[in-house]
């Protein structure tokens, strides 16, 4: 391993630990504020990260503090087991140096982990709003580039205007409570997902981790069964951020595309919430997405809320 660089005169650097979680959760908000704002991260979902049992928060988390302050935040994790490497970074503006300094960081430990999976190269990715407090020209001056956009979508609830539809003729839907149904949502969203960018498959153990399974509400996630074609699609679901509910994953098979699974299992998705009292509700979207998702969103009166987007560097190992 690479031996540690050292931080900018005033400012100190160490690893980020599960009881940091409330810290962390503040800083992020700071910088949501300043991006979209408004606070939009929730503290369950920086524990779900830290506690992630791929993540080795000793190497692969930074916290930057000038004095007692918190001013940056880094994660690393890798799951691809391959070359591709992803990050988050977070510096309030005005901390040029400490910026920097996190990216020498985080960089070398990409490269470490590349490295260790055998792979000739680190291809990393970072998300970033598309008016970040980053300073962007720093970080194309590392050779970082924008390679793709998601555009975070929402929409209004309302148990006047949105209610559980009747399903088409032919179709049933089901939520996952039972250990099958949760298998065979898995393997949907696998076999769905499989071409579009930045997949990486993950067996059904590390999905259940990457979803933090014990906290999921089952009766939210639903499989959607048509006559003579079996399963063929599934959403998955959470009413756990404070913001809004959020889809995570809505998944077609191609085979039966066109054919309005997707806007019903939404209809059924906005129903469900309105009927749960939430009164708005928002997912992520790649705007490059070649099955119409977007449109689809768009369709169904979803509308743009703020955009991201995946950076890139590309550095040998």
């Amino acid at each position: 391993m690479t031996q540690p660089m050292a931080p900018p005169p005033g400012l100190t650097v160490r690893p980020a630990a599960l009881e940091d979680a409330a810290a962390i959760c503040a800083l992020l908000n700071e910088v949501d504020l300043l991006e979209i704002g408004r606070p939009d991260t929730d503290l369950h979902l920086v524990r779900k990260d830290l506690k992630h049992p791929e993540v080795d928060l000793e190497h692969d988390s930074w916290l930057m503090f000038d004095g007692d302050r918190l001013i940056a935040y880094g994660l690393l994790w890798d799951e691809s087991g391959g070359e591709r490497i992803d990050m988050d970074h977070y510096t309030l503006p005005g901390r040029p140096l400490g910026a920097l300094h996190l990216f020498d960081l985080m960089e070398a430990r990409a490269v470490e982990r590349a490295a260790a999976n055998g792979a000739a190269r680190a291809v990393v990715h970072l998300h970033l709003n598309t008016r970040p407090t980053m300073d962007l020209h720093g970080l194309r001056g590392r050779g970082w580039r924008a390679v793709r956009r998601y555009n975070v979508m929402h929409r209004r609830l309302s148990t006047t205007t949105d209610r559980v539809a009747e399903p088409p003729p032919g179709v049933t839907l089901r939520p996952c409570l039972t250990e099958p149904d949760r298998r065979r949502a898995h393997a949907l969203f696998q076999e769905t997902f499989a071409g579009h960018f930045d997949f990486q498959p993950r067996t059904y153990e590390q999905w259940l981790d990457d979803i933090d399974a014990d906290s999921a509400d089952w009766s939210l996630v639903w499989i959607a069964h048509v006559e003579g074609d079996g399963d063929v699609a599934a959403l998955y679901s959470r009413n756990d951020r404070e913001a809004m509910a959020w889809i995570s994953r809505l998944g077609v098979l191609s085979r039966v595309r066109g054919q309005g699974l997707g806007g019903h299992l939404l209809r059924h998705a906005f129903g469900s919430y309105a009927a749960l009292g939430r009164d708005r509700i928002g997912l992520g979207v790649d705007t490059d997405n070649g099955s119409g998702a977007l449109a689809l969103y768009e369709r169904h009166g979803m509308t743009l809320d703020y955009a991201v987007d995946v950076w890139e560097l590309i550095l040998p190992a």
